[in-house]
């Protein structure tokens, strides 16, 4: 996560949102309605995509459109993808963004 969020950071996200992200559920006034359907989607994908509810469907479908609906589920792929990638090659991020979310975590 660490590269992540060292990219996150270069893109202007803040540190107490990037911060949230590790507790949603204490932090959930920082993020909007549709946001946390789509994180706890993103969370049930990550661990199991077979074990979406018909409930988070349901509101996942509410929110978004089709069309996002694939983008949020190809950016949670290949996000998983690149995450395991560089965990079996185990691939660091550059020094400088390590120290950064020790410094920070």
């Amino acid at each position: 996560m660490a590269a992540h969020t060292a990219l996150a950071r270069q893109l202007g996200v803040s540190e107490e949102l990037l911060d949230a992200l590790y507790h949603i559920d204490q932090h959930r006034h920082l993020f909007t309605e549709r946001e946390q359907i789509a994180l706890q989607y993103a969370e049930v994908v990550t661990t199991s995509g077979q074990d979406v509810s018909e409930n988070l469907w349901d509101e996942l479908q509410a929110c978004s459109d089709d069309g996002e609906i694939v983008e949020i589920t190809t950016v949670i792929g290949l996000f998983n993808f690149f995450n395991r990638f560089a965990d079996a090659l185990q691939i660091d991020p550059p020094a400088k963004s390590r120290q950064k979310d020790k410094d920070n975590g």
